[in-house]
């Protein structure tokens, strides 16, 4: 099989993701449907945006896919790499984040992604990247455990407890947000530069892409009808701050998407529809928001919550 095709093989898994979890978000949402907004970037390549607005569970979801291609790769990436200054590239992946409407019902991320760089017509690297992680504002140990029950059955066949202890430190280090000393959610699992074989390092990338709605749409159906107030409203809405924070201040996607010429709309898919930021903010000492800062800090959640 040619790089060529090794690439096409992705390509079309990734398109065939997207609509599977679009169906299945829309069969969970039951009020609204996603919007398509296909692009093309004048560097190279384009890719479908669909974003689901004003549902009955979700505030905003969107999932992106783009194809990219560029002649020369940014200083973001070339910095962190310096063997492929110069090179030309190409980067396809599947990007989500979903903003639910109710309080008790976690924010969640996911990306899986694919890129080359290219020299003199021959691949130079190659790699997989991505994972899912989980973001609650009034946590349950429960959702918390079958998140991180999900991801440890998505590692097993790639690794097994290995993978999963190294994928997990790694998104409790990645989405930290070191300015605020705590990390962006409860976590899950996150890789990058996954290049020793392509056949498994697909079957991965695969897995972890299917199995984010094993782990997010149990809770969905747990938490989408909870009653909540003004109160938990707002506190939604100021931790929603903490989101915006770490995409537009620490994210090497981000970061890489709008260097490289991307698209503007499509990389800041991922904000939330409304935030709000409020100065010096402290909850009550012993309220249900005060609970949280005990979250927000890397933990051994399966030995934690299963004992």
């Amino acid at each position: 099989m040619t790089e060529h095709d090794e690439f096409d093989r992705v390509r079309t898994w990734l398109t065939g993701l997207q609509d599977r979890i679009c169906t299945a978000i829309e069969a969970a949402d039951g009020g609204a449907r996603f919007i398509e907004d296909p692009w093309t970037r004048p560097e190279g390549g384009g890719g479908r945006t669909r974003v689901l607005r004003e549902g009955a569970v979700f505030e905003q979801a969107g999932i992106g896919f783009s194809d990219v291609s560029g002649e020369r790769l940014p200083p973001s990436a070339s910095a962190a790499r310096p063997e492929l200054a110069g090179a030309s590239w190409r980067a396809a992946g599947v990007s989500l984040v979903f903003h639910p409407r109710n309080p008790y019902l976690p924010t969640t991320h996911m990306n899986v992604r694919h890129f080359r760089a290219m020299r003199d017509g021959a691949t130079v690297a190659w790699w997989f990247g991505g994972g899912f992680d989980l973001t609650p504002f009034y946590p349950f140990d429960e959702d918390i455990l079958h998140w991180h029950r999900t991801a440890r059955a998505v590692c097993a066949p790639f690794g097994g407890q290995a993978r999963y202890d190294a994928h997990k430190r790694w998104c409790d280090e990645y989405f930290f947000l070191r300015h605020r000393g705590e990390t962006r959610g409860v976590g899950g699992l996150f890789f990058d530069d996954l290049h020793e074989d392509f056949d498994r390092d697909f079957g991965y990338l695969r897995a972890v892409g299917e199995g984010f709605l094993d782990a997010y749409l149990p809770i969905v159906e747990r938490r989408k009808a909870a009653p909540y107030g003004e109160r938990e409203r707002q506190f939604q809405l100021y931790r929603r701050g903490r989101y915006v924070e770490f995409n537009l201040v620490w994210d090497r996607g981000t970061l890489f998407g709008l260097q490289s010429g991307g698209r503007t709309e499509s990389i800041l898919m991922s904000l939330p529809p409304l935030v709000r930021w409020e100065y010096g903010y402290a909850p009550a000492p012993g309220s249900a928001e005060a609970r949280l800062a005990d979250y927000l800090r890397p933990r051994d959640w399966l030995h934690e919550l299963a004992g």
